[in-house]
């Protein structure tokens, strides 16, 4: 057993627990800790994906009596039929767009210098969003939006493809720029991460399955328990954080972490693997 890709593999599922659903970008966070860490070949951009569900499993924990209470009323109630339906139709643009682009985008993008520029025009546009004013909320809740409201959200979910833009961060700050309440944003960019990302880690794994073994099995575990249990800490808090604050405090992260990232590279100080 190796231990040294054990720590690796913790490492990696802590960033990725931590950064998921954080308007910070997990895939891009992934990309720049896998290249300091000499963690970026191939079976490592698998595992990247697939220690998501670990994440997931946190949401399906602190959201457990609402996705309980939906499936159980799903047959019967019409407001938990409709529910289930935007949550299906926001995730549909993501499920097309990435089968069609998904391989184009991985060969070419997946940069540090890519990650390090999404990352600052991310938190630019995070600026402008919060600078909205409060009457431009329609939507306080998520049982309030209509299925227009989740194609739209889903649309914008598909920006995040580019890494280093941020899958919740487009969600919820999309969301926000489309009339929801940053806590309907924020709820609806959780709930739609379960198939979103469930869905993206089961295709993942199955695509590149010759790249996997049995003696994989000790690194996937280890990094699927560090991004569950990060996770869980990580959304407990945000739920708290957005019931007081904004997010501009994460937009100037996004701001100084691309800037540094960028003066790095072009300085030669660090090496930033492809």
């Amino acid at each position: 057993m190796d231990i040294v890709l054990l720590v690796k593999a913790a490492i990696m599922g802590v960033v990725e627990g931590l950064t998921e659903f954080l308007p910070i970008s997990s895939t891009g966070h992934l990309i720049l800790a896998g290249a300091l860490l000499g963690f970026d070949d191939a079976k490592a951009r698998v595992f990247d994906i697939a220690i998501q569900t670990g994440a997931i499993f946190a949401v399906v924990l602190v959201y457990w009596q609402k996705i309980r209470a939906t499936l159980v009323a799903l047959p019967t109630e019409r407001q938990a039929q409709r529910f289930s339906l935007n949550v299906a139709i926001a995730f549909v643009p993501a499920v097309l767009l990435g089968l069609l682009f998904g391989k184009a985008i991985k060969e070419h993008l997946f940069t540090p210098v890519v990650v390090a520029s999404t990352f600052i025009v991310g938190g630019f546009i995070i600026l402008w969003a919060e600078r909205r004013p409060a009457t431009a909320v329609r939507i306080h809740a998520v049982d309030d939006m209509g299925p227009l409201d989740a194609l739209k959200v889903g649309l914008v979910q598909c920006l995040a493809m580019v890494p280093g833009t941020s899958r919740s961060g487009a969600t919820i700050i999309g969301g926000m720029l489309l009339g929801l309440s940053r806590q309907a944003a924020t709820d609806f960019s959780f709930f739609l991460a379960i198939p979103t990302l469930v869905g993206a880690g089961a295709y993942s794994l199955y695509k590149e399955r010759a790249l996997l073994s049995l003696a994989d099995l000790p690194m996937f575990t280890v990094g699927l328990v560090f991004s569950f249990l990060s996770a869980w800490l990580c959304v407990r808090w945000l739920l708290r954080y957005i019931s007081t604050h904004n997010f501009v405090p994460f937009a100037w992260y996004r701001i100084a972490f691309g800037v540094v990232v960028l003066a790095t590279a072009y300085s030669g100080l660090v090496t930033w693997a492809a």
